[in-house]
């Protein structure tokens, strides 16, 4: 990401506009077609200041589509979007400066070393004294765990240290949002732990946003506050993480009645009250061991359910509840549901 020297700065001129409580990306409408092929339907998105955004899908989905555009590489076919509010269509210069960048698959000149190429790029960002660019270039190193190897030449990194190189390129302009494009794929699971926690370190301490794909959804739970899914390049789900896990694949909040072994009298007593409520959706029974039983109920007002749930089952006094509260799924069940429930259309 190329910055015209007209607009050079020493590391300690970084500019910081005012931010208010407005989202840091939001589109409307976003759309991009290539001929009949429709790579993005519509999107419609909000990424809140100073979150680690998840944005998923199956290869195809739209994911990098989506981050092209919103970096000026692309254009869209119809729909709008903003970047700090500022238009990705007619001021995306001023977005990328602004904008740090990982592609899938960086590249790099191996006969480099970490500290050449991290100096190299900062050039394009900063002017002034070059004790201020090395030192720039001395906390990126640090910032990755890269300061004991920043005089090793690249060829010879493994890919966790690419990946590691990747992130401390796209910080060097101390960027307020950073977009990556699967930056843990291809990693084993150190590498991928060391990746995620440098993009916690980057909210956390440097009050970074994080708008990143992937496809490694144990990754996306750990470390993301919202997530959106994206199938065929349409918006399936939309939302923080906490909400989409306690919810089923229809968005229908699901809670769970564990039952001791009780007289199948007073259960059917109690689930023909239960389902006769408007506000339930489904009540599904799975049997355990010793005539226990568990209950998944749905409901479409989680207020009446918090309130009078349990209530209704404990009103058949030989009925023994043993637990009770909101079910929450994993990430990856949350993902099937929605994927396999999205459809196919176009």
């Amino acid at each position: 990401m190329k910055i015209s020297r007209d607009h050079e700065r020493t590391p300690e001129e970084t500019p910081r506009e005012p931010t208010d409580d407005a989202a840091v990306i939001e589109t409307s409408g976003l759309t991009k077609a290539y001929g009949r092929v429709a790579a993005l339907k519509s999107l419609d998105l909000r990424v809140e200041k100073n979150s680690i955004f998840g944005f998923l899908g199956p290869n195809g989905a739209g994911k990098t589509t989506t981050m092209k555009i919103l970096l000026g590489l692309s254009r869209a076919t119809s729909g709008s979007g903003a970047v700090f509010g500022k238009d990705i269509a007619t001021e995306d210069f001023e977005i990328r400066r602004r904008v740090g960048y990982l592609a899938q698959d960086p590249r790099y000149y191996g006969h480099m070393t970490a500290r050449e190429t991290l100096r190299f790029a900062a050039r394009f960002f900063y002017s002034g004294p070059e004790k201020a660019i090395e030192s720039r270039v001395e906390e990126s190193l640090a910032l990755v765990g890269l300061s004991d190897r920043a005089d090793r030449r690249i060829r010879g990194f493994s890919g966790g240290e690419r990946q590691r190189l990747g992130l401390a390129q796209a910080q060097i302009n101390a960027p307020e949002l950073l977009i990556l494009d699967e930056p843990a794929a291809s990693l084993d699971p150190m590498g991928r732990r060391d990746v995620l926690e440098i993009m916690e370190r980057l909210r956390d301490e440097r009050n970074t946003t994080i708008f990143y794909s992937t496809h490694i959804l144990d990754d996306v739970q750990r470390v993301s506050d919202s997530v959106a899914i994206l199938q065929n390049g349409r918006l399936l789900a939309h939302a923080p993480i906490h909400e989409l896990l306690s919810t089923d694949g229809s968005g229908a909040a699901v809670y769970e009645i564990h039952i001791g072994s009780s007289p199948e009298e007073a259960l059917e007593a109690a689930r023909n009250r239960i389902r006769s409520q408007n506000w339930i959706s489904a009540l599904e029974e799975t049997p355990g061991p010793g005539g226990e039983k568990t209950w998944l109920v749905k409901t479409t007002d989680e207020a009446a359910a918090e309130e009078n749930l349990l209530r209704l089952a404990l009103e058949e006094k030989s009925i023994k509840i043993l637990g009770f509260g909101r079910k929450r799924q994993s990430l990856e069940e949350a993902f099937f549901d929605l994927i396999e429930g999205g459809g196919d259309e176009t």
